[in-house]
């Protein structure tokens, strides 16, 4: 079995200094996304600590600067605007630097049963376009998003799609995850 690892740093999504505005104990909350795995996380800062949007924190298990505790998972129906906004950002910023990992994605990616294939699970990829990926990726592996609009054209934008499938997995309910 899988030892399931733990996030180490978090990116703040938004910061509640007075907490929820309808729970009784109102204490400071920030409301952040695991870098590693993108797991949303409900925070707790130390007293006095004011968070930032987009500032990266240590949530590790060593000594912690900023944070006093992790309160847990954050359900997506308790997300903030402010937060769904801020997923949209840290979305295209993951995708751009870890391009080599989403590239590979679509290199690597499998049907999940006899009805329908990974890729399709993308906005905007259909049978047809996971057929145009699957034989060109035969012929050679794709180095990246750019490779891949060269070689197949009509597609719509991998980047892009790989982005709208992130945000949608961390803001919805979704059956089956790919990224997140």
């Amino acid at each position: 079995m899988m030892k399931e690892t733990k996030e180490e740093k978090a990116v703040i999504l938004d910061f509640l200094p007075h907490g929820y505005p309808l729970e009784k104990k109102r204490i400071p909350i920030a409301q952040a996304i695991g870098t590693s795995h993108f797991t949303l996380l409900e925070l707790v800062p130390r007293k006095g600590v004011q968070l930032q949007l987009k500032e990266e924190v240590y949530i590790g298990p060593g000594k912690r600067d900023k944070i006093y505790f992790i309160r847990g998972k954050l359900p997506k129906e308790k997300l903030t605007e402010t937060a769904k906004y801020q997923i949209q950002d840290f979305a295209a910023k993951v995708v751009n630097e870890q391009e080599k990992k989403f590239v590979d994605f679509f290199n690597n990616a499998q049907p999940i049963n006899t009805r329908i294939h990974q890729l399709e699970l993308l906005p905007g990829f259909g049978k047809k376009y996971t057929k145009m990926v699957l034989e060109e990726r035969e012929k050679a592996p794709f180095t990246s998003f750019e490779d891949m609009k060269k070689r197949l054209k009509n597609l719509p934008d991998p980047k892009k799609a790989v982005e709208k499938r992130l945000i949608e997995e961390l803001t919805q309910e979704t059956r089956y995850k790919l990224f997140a």
